[in-house]
């Protein structure tokens, strides 16, 4: 508590105010509360006492609900990392007494061999910071995808851009392009969730949507050319008199569009669902703008969300004109953005089934100033609103030949894809339990649904024009001879070969490169700690706390192989000690999470479950085979 009292005269002596917001407050109390417990109530007290907003009352209720609920995951270094952004100027800091290790949200600013916050790192230490969380591995994607992520300024902001993009580039596809995965044909509608503080980065976003636009604009377009028609037919009816009654009435026109705003009601959500066939794409940039209609008395569509994620039938009925209607599969795609205080209002808690099915990257906030006059003077807007209309043009003419693209995976991509999820599911299940379990099994469904999109385009990128000198407006008149040139794309087994030679190919099966393949299954595991940070931002009224605190942060910090060394020195800096590291190593090797490769050295094991399928088409008998415990 020496440091404590240090920071206590340095924040009373300064008048700082080092949580301004709700959320910096609550990420206070919940440090305090795991690493001091009741003694850090006056602590508290004494941080919160110089803010204009501070009620004692007020705190004490704050204090005494997370003492009672908080997952014990904010440590004190989060207090000190407060302090340091609010100005606060420390000395006489001797030591850093923070057994146990940073939240996450603070990896940014942590020593890499004390975890201590740099307030506190002893003179003279200059050690360069650890990244807050995993980017993705640089390569070279597809080339119409790679020009929309060269656009990012920074890694992180190119990493959205690539899940932005293939997001949108999913919902475009929507029932066009699938693959099998647990025996039902699932397609590459992601939810995507980009979670970042205020002006770091994620309004790049807004870029992306624009792939999407014309064929937005396009639908409408129709819609009103229809709505022009049926006026007309309306006034004609309308002037004839007495014939009128013998002449049916004119239904107008539904109103079909693909980008569903998120400002909407249960019923309308359902309604733009239906009339677009089950395909659309929600899009905002402020993720409140959902969670506020989904609270509303007349929203509560957020099982709407839910049912999507696996393509399943939406319906409603309306009782006062006994209206019924329905639609068999739905294809809805999100992308959404918001700083980390709009995460719990969207997502209740980690049990709500929402968590598990987004796709989450949490971006690092800004730290410097950046001269935004001395950029290029393309405007992005224009620029991504071209490639939108590139895309559609190729679009328009696949679906008018194609009806279905099948993605499946060799023998081997199969085997590295459940090793590498087998390994990551047993990992996530004996760090943070059952709610990471479930985010690492939709992991998987994401991780294909990325693949097919990278996979396509890959396969079509003699077809898609790049660079500044591309041709504005291909020719596409052949697109089935087009289409038997590209690599990876190849007719269905099923068609007839005089159906082939006469140009008549309505299904394709694809095929994804080995280097597509392992960049894609790599973004496995930063996607994996993007939503545990995320899991830290939730309440754990519903999550079972794990019995030792730093256990989860102890496992995350391993690598899939180690030494016993290793685990040593991790153990040391997570506060944990030497006998408790031996018992837990036991504990997950009988369990069968570890194995031991040799004397001294240990690996994750992937756990799995195999099934024979033997019958007529598979269907007819799926037994199962074996438990199989095994490595890499």
């Amino acid at each position: 508590m020496n440091d404590l009292q240090v920071l206590i005269d340095a924040v009373k002596r300064q008048g700082a105010d080092i949580a301004p917001t709700y959320s910096e407050y609550l990420q206070l109390a919940l440090a305090l509360a795991t690493d001091c417990g009741e003694a850090g109530r006056s602590v508290f007290h004494a941080l919160c006492s110089p803010s204009p907003k501070y009620r004692q009352a007020d705190a004490d209720k704050m204090y005494t609900r997370v003492l009672r609920d908080g997952r014990g995951l904010v440590h004190l270094g989060t207090v000190f990392h407060l302090a340091e952004r609010a100005g606060v100027k420390l000395q006489n800091l001797q030591t850093c007494n923070l057994a146990a290790p940073p939240h996450p949200h603070t990896r940014a600013y942590t020593h890499e061999s004390t975890g201590c916050p740099p307030a506190a790192t002893p003179p003279g230490k200059d050690v360069p910071p650890l990244p807050p969380l995993p980017g993705f591995s640089p390569y070279l994607w597809p080339p119409f995808l790679q020009q929309v992520v060269d656009c990012g300024d920074s890694p992180a902001q190119r990493d959205i851009l690539l899940l932005g993009a293939t997001t949108v580039f999913g919902a475009t596809l929507n029932r066009l392009m699938y693959f099998v995965y647990g025996r039902k044909n699932r397609y590459p509608c992601l939810q995507t969730f980009i979670v970042a503080p205020p002006a770091s980065g994620k309004g790049a976003l807004t870029w992306v949507r624009r792939l999407a636009e014309p064929i937005h604009d396009d639908l409408l377009d129709a819609y009103n050319r229809k709505m022009q028609e049926y006026r007309a037919e309306k006034a004609r009816r309308d002037a004839l008199g007495k014939e009128k009654a013998a002449t049916p009435e004119p239904e107008p026109p539904r109103m079909k569009m693909f980008l569903i705003t998120g400002d909407n009601s249960g019923t309308g959500m359902l309604e733009n669902l239906m009339d677009a066939d089950g395909a659309g794409l929600i899009c905002e940039t402020e993720a409140d703008t959902v969670s506020s209609a989904i609270g509303n008395d007349y929203g509560h569509w957020s099982d709407t969300l839910r049912k999507s994620f696996d393509h399943e039938r939406l319906a409603y009925n309306r009782r006062t004109n006994h209206e019924y209607r329905e639609c068999k599969r739905s294809f809805l795609s999100v992308l959404l953005s918001g700083t980390p205080a709009q995460v719990q209002p969207l997502i209740p808690s980690a049990e709500n089934g929402l968590f598990s099915r987004q796709v989450f990257y949490c971006m690092p906030p800004i730290d410097e100033w950046t001269d935004q006059f001395n950029l290029s003077d393309t405007d992005y807007d224009s620029t991504f609103s071209r490639w939108g209309q590139q895309w559609k043009q190729l679009l328009d003419n696949l679906s008018g030949n194609v009806s279905s693209i099948r993605l499946e995976l060799s023998a081997a991509q199969i085997k590295a894809f459940n090793l590498r999820l087998a390994r990551l599911f047993g990992r996530a299940g004996a760090a943070h339990g059952a709610p990471m379990k479930s985010t690492v099994a939709r992991i998987a469904i994401n991780l294909c649904r990325i693949l097919g999109v990278v996979a396509l385009l890959r396969a079509l990128n003699t077809l898609l024009p790049v660079g500044k000198d591309a041709v504005a407006r291909p020719c596409y008149d052949d697109i089935t001879s087009l289409l038997s040139k590209c690599p990876g794309l190849s007719p269905d087994p099923d068609i007839p070969q005089e159906n082939i030679h006469d140009g008549v190919v309505p299904k394709y099966r694809l095929t994804a490169t080995d280097a597509d393949f392992q960049a894609v299954l790599s973004l496995a595991e930063p996607l994996y700690f993007h939503a545990c940070h995320v899991l830290s931002l939730l309440p754990a009224i519903e999550t079972p706390r794990q019995p030792v605190r730093t256990t989860a942060t102890f496992l995350d910090r391993l690598p899939d192989r180690f030494t016993r060394q290793v685990a040593i020195d991790e153990a040391q800096r997570c506060g944990l000690l030497l006998n408790t590291l031996d018992s837990l190593l036991t504990r997950m090797v009988d369990k069968g999470v570890l194995r031991r490769t040799q004397r001294g050295e240990y690996e994750f094991a992937s756990r799995m479950r195999t099934h024979v399928c033997v019958g007529e088409a598979g269907l007819q008998d799926c037994k199962f085979v074996a438990r199989q415990s095994v490595g890499f």
